[in-house]
């Protein structure tokens, strides 16, 4: 008998709960500058990038991101006070001049964000969870309220990976700067908040808590996007119903596996935490397996020295084609300033996209294969009429090795219509029989 079998229950046990499901109705797409500048993105590299991805924006690459570092004056400074960070009089983080020449005279990012509108695109910054430790030094007030810093802030409440804020007490202060933070982001016409050191290590329930509640009160609809990753399961009620998306892996780089080591993640761990967290994919609701670490991480990459990505051609597309079919966000991380031909034809794949934007369930399964094929994994996604969906199709091989895929795909000849070629195959009996490269990957339409 020929089947699929489902893993981990798929999406019917999942909980009903979304984040705002008309502010992320699908995945999110964009791109965001970590990867490819990490620290020193100016504005005049951010608007060459997102000039490029408005060339994208039809197939649905809308999301443009400045990531950290774009309060610092000296972003490559080895200490905090070396890094020279701006603020205003009432403690927000306010752009550095000296690298974004549009937010003189008090203007902040609004002229940028204005920009970026007026290429239909979205707009989107990073910020650290926390209040700047100079605005607590400092005790500044706080915009909007009768609260000082101090007030606000919790000094014993510390980022292990970044020491430029205290973190936020859980008060009417601390509630009263985030509000002011997130009232000035839609002041500027901020789109997209990815926050950071609150997802996990540590995870601050209480911060996400009063971010979602600022953006409401903002009167702004922002997509929120917690960081870093893996985001804890068992918080997956909470972050779902707190923010549209939510990092489920730690920060993920140009790699297979970069096994023993624990950080970072390679394509391999994206397998098991996609398959962990698929049952929780829902219009505003999206796990979030981070970042394409794609193309040329130059000329600053966030990690490393710049270089060409080091995954192979057929690691870029199981990489491309896994988040596609399991729903999670798609965020460049290339300079997309460098895109060759062959990455920016992946990119544009219109029948791929389709699959990560217009599918309404998504999860792994185990087919009736032979022992020999436990270097396979498969997932199933479908799309379209729910009496009658369009079935999709992804094989990959995880060995080192090539490898001969033969499975069944359902009772009956079927025709599998190739979304990366757009060749149709056969299967006689229904029996899928097909050669992977060493991590390689294939993607179908099952007719």
């Amino acid at each position: 008998m020929l089947r699929y079998a489902l893993l981990l229950s798929a999406a019917l046990s999942a909980a009903a709960f979304a984040g705002d499901a008309k502010l992320a109705p699908t995945p999110p797409m964009g791109w965001n500058s970590w990867d490819a500048y990490g620290l020193t993105i100016t504005e005049a590299d951010f608007k060459a990038n997102t000039a490029v991805l408005a060339t994208m924006k039809s197939l649905g690459w809308t999301t443009a991101v400045i990531d950290e570092g774009w309060y610092m004056d000296n972003p490559n400074g080895a200490k905090l006070a070396d890094r020279k960070y701006q603020l205003d009089a009432h403690g927000l983080l306010i752009p550095s001049l000296a690298r974004f020449p549009s937010a003189a005279g008090g203007a902040g990012l609004k002229p940028l964000g204005d920009w970026v509108h007026g290429l239909g695109l979205k707009f989107g910054v990073h910020v650290v969870r926390g209040i700047p430790k100079d605005a607590v030094d400092a005790d500044l007030p706080i915009a909007g309220s009768h609260f000082r810093s101090r007030e606000a802030a919790d000094k014993s409440d510390l980022c292990s990976w970044d020491d430029g804020n205290y973190g936020v007490r859980d008060n009417a202060a601390g509630q009263a700067y985030y509000d002011s933070m997130v009232k000035q982001y839609a002041d500027w016409g901020v789109d997209y908040i990815k926050i950071d050191c609150i997802a996990d290590h540590p995870y601050k329930a209480t911060e996400i808590r009063q971010v979602h509640d600022a953006i409401a009160h903002s009167g702004r609809g922002i997509v929120l996007s917690l960081s870093p990753g893996p985001t804890n399961i068992t918080h997956a009620e909470e972050v779902g119903r707190l923010s549209e998306l939510w990092r489920i892996a730690d920060d993920s780089w140009d790699g297979w596996d970069f096994a023993p080591a624990a950080w970072p993640n390679g394509i391999l761990t994206g397998f098991k935490k996609l398959a962990e967290w698929h049952a929780y994919a829902k219009p505003g609701s999206w796990p979030d397996a981070d970042m394409l670490p794609f193309g040329s991480l130059t000329p600053h990459p966030g990690w490393g020295e710049p270089r060409q990505s080091r995954l192979t051609a057929d690691e870029t597309r199981t990489w491309f084609t896994l988040w596609a079919i399991a729903r999670s966000p798609l965020i460049l991380g290339a300079n997309l300033t460098k895109l060759d031909d062959g990455l920016k034809t992946l990119l544009t794949n219109k029948a791929v996209i389709a699959v990560n934007q217009t599918a309404w369930e998504s999860y792994p399964v185990q087919m009736a294969a032979d022992e020999s094929q436990s270097k396979a994994r498969f997932w199933m996604a479908l799309a379209g009429s729910r009496q009658k969906p369009t079935r999709y199709l992804a094989v990959f091989n995880i060995s080192d090795k090539s490898l001969k895929v033969t499975a069944p795909v359902e009772n009956g000849a079927h025709a599998l219509v190739d979304l990366w070629t757009g060749k149709r195959t056969q299967t006689p009996n229904g029996i899928l029989n097909v050669t992977l490269p060493a991590h390689g990957s294939t993607i179908y339409r099952v007719q």
